[in-house]
């Protein structure tokens, strides 16, 4: 049953509210920044990058590259071809990268790829042989399993077997689904169902709908799925989906998208709702983000004055952003001085700690 959508108010959104609504929120986030500068100004001790926990990794397995390969979808979301992938490969790159563990997940353009039944099998062998892999290297990979939406009902009997069966350390959703987005493909159902696992969500993003008109003849990951994925976050607090299911521990990737530059907007427009603004920025700020693909020099800055640094986790998108790449941008990521010491403890291994006890170590019994 798709989550039900609030309407729209009818009385008319001034730009005096919006404009202080922005005013209010600009000052929160610059009292954040300033209290945060004064604490990094404190603790600018040489860091050393270990032990790294990966929270935006692929894989691509044997039967995903020909299920693809059969659709025609050689060159995934324009990109120019499917990145080779094996497990020795990816150990081989997070040891040069010093990624300890990496949460695997299916990046896009997902499962959408014939009729539901093929899908559903698909999503199994897929989810299966990720499994697989995690038994085999325990201490290395994690499992993000994915679901066979927008087939909710096999999407949640797909969510029990994850869980239950396979030991999945949480589930990956698409940003839409054959154009139909986030919250309208899950539904409630499965929301609850996820809320009351305490789920962690990764999302992804994928192609828009309507790429063809958007994208400008170029590959959707240059900007497409940025913005994807800043929809489907704002879809998610407008039909608060964040509100009624806070057992959900999402995270966001790529530094948030667009959401660092556009949350006031978003906020001052969440009156037309009957959304306070500040619960808005609350709800930004509860989500966890990874800064995966190009956090420097612009992204992660920005992203700081919407969420403190508690809040960042590491990914490095391999192997669709390529090994040297990848360990390129660790490496910078490891040398800013955007983070102090205990911040950048934080964002490659501490706070994945919260969420992926068993990755870590400190799994309770």
């Amino acid at each position: 049953m798709p989550v039900h959508k609030r309407r729209l108010s009818r009385r008319t959104f001034g730009v005096a509210a919006a404009a202080g609504a922005s005013a209010a929120l600009g000052a929160g986030a610059t009292a954040l920044a300033t209290t945060r500068d004064e604490e990094q100004a404190k603790d600018q001790r040489k860091f050393e990058l270990t032990g790294a926990v990966d929270v935006h990794a692929h894989y691509i397995t044997p039967a995903y590259r020909q299920a693809l390969i059969d659709a025609g979808q050689e060159h995934p979301d324009g990109m120019p071809s499917i990145p080779e992938w094996s497990a020795a490969e990816a150990l081989t790159f997070m040891d040069a990268a010093h990624i300890e563990s990496a949460v695997l997940s299916v990046s896009s353009p997902g499962f959408a790829l014939g009729d539901q039944a093929q899908t559903r099998r698909l999503v199994r062998q897929v989810n299966e042989e990720g499994a697989a892999l995690v038994r085999r290297y325990p201490k290395r990979f994690g499992l993000f399993a994915s679901l066979p939406l927008p087939d909710t009902e096999a999407a949640l009997a797909e969510t029990r077997h994850a869980f239950d069966a396979l030991d999945a350390d949480g589930v990956v959703l698409e940003t839409n689904y054959e154009g139909t987005y986030l919250v309208d493909a899950v539904g409630d159902t499965l929301f609850a169902e996820l809320n009351r696992r305490k789920a962690v969500v990764f999302l992804h993003p994928t192609s828009p709908a309507c790429w063809e008109s958007t994208a400008l003849g170029r590959p959707r990951p240059v900007i497409e799925f940025l913005f994807d994925t800043t929809r489907a976050v704002m879809q998610l607090i407008y039909q608060g989906v964040l509100s009624r299911y806070p057992g959900i521990r999402f995270i966001v990737p790529h530094a948030g998208a667009a959401l660092p530059v556009l949350a006031d907007r978003i906020a001052s427009f969440a009156t037309m709702e009957d959304i306070p603004p500040k619960d808005v920025i609350e709800a930004l700020s509860k989500l966890h983000y990874d800064v995966a693909g190009f956090a420097l020099p612009r992204a992660l800055p920005a992203l700081l004055n919407l969420v403190s640094p508690d809040r960042l986790l590491y990914g490095s998108d391999y192997p669709f952003t390529s090994a040297s790449v990848a360990t390129t941008l660790g490496a910078k990521l490891a040398a800013t001085d955007t983070l102090g010491y205990t911040e950048k403890r934080q964002m490659f291994s501490g706070n994945a700690a919260q969420l992926f006890p068993r990755l870590t170590g400190t799994k309770k019994d």
